[in-house]
């Protein structure tokens, strides 16, 4: 059966795009007119997206105020809301909701073009430690890496001459930009045909950088990835949380979010999707509420629910998910950037 909330979703990315674009289209275009890059520098560049302003806000306050000035900062705004001015140590640019991947390299290759080393980190990846910097730089220094990553896939792994090495995906990754952008000419864009073998369910596709990644481990770079131990010592993240903002954009109150959830039948809870975006929902409403630490006064998001109504339904639908649903890492998230702020 064929339900509404299945629908919804692709529904509301679609909406998204075509609103968003009538605040971003045009500067867009004049985007790439000038296509102005960063002046020749040391610093690492470093690129995020942006498609919820208030995480942006908080993405950057954490940022600036751990990195400091020891990376130059660029922001490409999906949203169309957020105001330069609030970010007075970053260059944003209003621009179209287009494929991750297809941002990420617009950046890499012209923004980025006059620095070694680009670095891009989903918005939803808050760094934590100015040690950031030095495990770049110090990793850089060897000529034969290519990347590094501060957080991999972990549900499958390529499987190159026998050996099993992990993708160093594209959640928060650092190249070396003339290397693997001007040397090899390789691409970000994702693609059909990965065969290698999964962990916890074997893939299908390539996602952003998996097909660059394969090519430069098979041609003897290094893509060095940050032991798992120490990953988090840099870096707090959520996962999943498009999709909610997608849903705080198509719905106008409360009540049309919690009926989202709601509506479908109880033994849908045992999938991935509604406990998905339950658990990506809640996590927004951790970033409304540093947003108001920061700023004084909450983000306008009138169809955000409170945080006890969706811990109520979570509570309520909890008796139908798996044992592996849990709001365990949401939590440790949320408290580890209340610390932080």
């Amino acid at each position: 059966m064929d339900y509404r909330y299945v629908r919804l979703l692709p529904r509301a990315f679609k909406r998204f795009c075509i609103v968003k674009a009538f605040r971003t289209g045009l500067p867009t275009a004049f985007y790439y007119i000038r296509r102005k890059p960063l002046l020749a520098s040391d610093k690492p560049a470093l690129f995020t997206m942006n498609i919820l302003p208030p995480m942006m806000t908080v993405w950057y306050h954490l940022a600036t105020k751990y990195l400091g000035d020891r990376v130059d900062i660029t922001i490409f705004d999906s949203s169309g809301k957020l105001n330069p001015k609030e970010f007075p140590e970053a260059r944003v640019h209003k621009f179209l909701n287009l494929y991750a991947a297809t941002k990420s390299e617009e950046f890499l290759r012209h923004i980025a073009k006059n620095r070694k080393i680009g670095w891009i980190c989903d918005d939803d990846m808050f760094l934590l430690s100015g040690e950031a910097v030095d495990v770049v730089e110090r990793e850089f220094a060897d000529p034969n890496i290519a990347t590094v990553s501060f957080r991999h896939r972990k549900w499958w792994e390529f499987d190159i001459d026998g050996k099993r090495i992990p993708p160093s995906s594209s959640y928060c990754i650092a190249f070396n930009r003339e290397l693997v952008f001007e040397k090899e000419n390789l691409h970000l864009g994702p693609c059909d045909g990965n065969t290698h073998p999964g962990i916890s369910k074997n893939p299908t596709r390539y996602d952003t950088f998996d097909k660059a990644n394969e090519e430069l481990l098979k041609k003897g770079y290094r893509c060095y990835i940050v032991p798992e131990p120490e990953q988090k010592k840099y870096w707090a993240g959520f996962s999943g949380l498009s999709g909610p903002v997608m849903l705080l954009n198509y719905f106008k109150k409360p009540e049309q979010t919690l009926s989202y959830f709601t509506e479908p039948p109880n033994e849908k809870w045992s999938s991935n999707m509604l406990f998905g975006v339950l658990s990506g929902m809640i996590s927004i409403c951790t970033i409304q509420e540093l947003y108001t630490k920061i700023k004084g006064n909450p983000y306008p998001l009138r169809a955000l629910p409170s945080r006890d109504e969706l811990m109520k339904l979570y509570e309520e639908k909890k008796p139908y998910m798996r044992d592996d649903q849990n709001l365990e890492e949401v939590e440790e998230t949320s408290e580890r950037l209340r610390n932080a702020i």
